[in-house]
């Protein structure tokens, strides 16, 4: 006993029985943050990472406590090697630092949820899943038009969040302002065809308009916005070849293609409903008639 109190007393053993604890201490931990990993993240990939990620952290940890504790001497080295080491650590994991804390910031902040549409670093898409690392978006537009689905699933990482700006179609106002262009010829009745897609565009859409306008007055309430109207408008637009009725009307989010659908398909049957009063225009092409050219022929001498 009095041996191994002697060997304890000894300076060199009591730094070598803290190292081991610390050591000890932090192979624990590794496999309590992989098990936490395991159950949290459902995606096979994501998961690895993470566990190695956390490994590798560990094991660096080890390595410079070993490091520190037979080089350095005084608190000062100890405070420089640990600046440099938590600098270095930082700046390698910085992305993987960035999408935890973003994760953090979308769940405390409310910048989206799943079940948003939503547009952040240039992709569009319907949120899906959100995790500690990653976004993942059911993807809309590319080669599909309209806001159809593209059949891909987009992960993106969580930093993105402090990166640049996040466009949310569904955040506290569900509905967006979208427009649709009307042609008509210069011959038709102007007055008819306003009334015509002005009273087609209110009757299809008075739920949508209904339905809004105690989500905006929310807004304004809320927010330090101008008041906007929610009912149908027009402004007419004078061309070469046409006049252009732009309807300006408000939707849900998630059905501008079948709402321009049934508002075209409804102007278009009352339009042929006026029989010519007001007509659909196409390009037109003028073709000049090249004159008559009188060609004489002197006779030679």
């Amino acid at each position: 006993m009095d041996a191994l109190l002697d060997f304890l007393k000894d300076p060199f053993a009591a730094k070598v029985i803290k190292l081991l604890l610390w050591i000890i201490f932090i192979i624990i931990a590794i496999g309590l943050l992989r098990k936490l990993l395991k159950k949290r993240i459902g995606d096979a990939t994501i998961r690895y990472k993470a566990q190695k990620g956390v490994e590798l952290v560990g094991y660096f940890f080890i390595f410079f406590l070993v490091l520190i504790s037979f080089t350095v001497e005084s608190i000062e080295d100890y405070t420089i090697i640990i600046g440099l080491f938590t600098a270095g650590i930082t700046f390698t994991l910085q992305e993987l630092i960035l999408s935890i804390a973003g994760s953090f910031y979308i769940f405390f902040v409310r910048v989206y949820k799943p079940g948003d549409r939503i547009e952040i670093n240039g992709i569009k898409g319907d949120v899906i899943d959100i995790d500690s690392i990653y976004t993942t978006l059911m993807e809309l537009g590319e080669w599909v038009s309209s806001d159809n689905y593209s059949g891909r699933i987009v992960k993106i990482s969580n930093a993105f969040v402090f990166k640049g700006p996040i466009k949310n179609y569904s955040m506290d106002f569900p509905f967006v302002w979208d427009e649709l262009n009307i042609l008509i010829t210069h011959e038709s009745d102007i007055a008819l065809a306003k009334k015509i897609v002005l009273a087609d565009a209110t009757e299809l859409l008075s739920e949508y308009t209904k339905n809004s306008l105690a989500k905006w007055k929310e807004m304004v309430a809320h927010y330090y916005i101008e008041d906007a109207t929610l009912e149908p408008t027009l402004a007419l637009k004078i061309t070469d070849n046409w006049i252009e009725v732009n309807l300006r009307y408000i939707t849900d989010y998630k059905l501008r293609r079948a709402t321009k659908h049934q508002l075209f398909e409804r102007i278009q049957q009352s339009i042929f409903a006026t029989e010519g009063k007001v007509v659909l225009a196409s390009t037109t092409l003028q073709l000049l008639k090249i004159p008559d050219i009188n060609v004489q022929v002197k006779p030679q001498a």
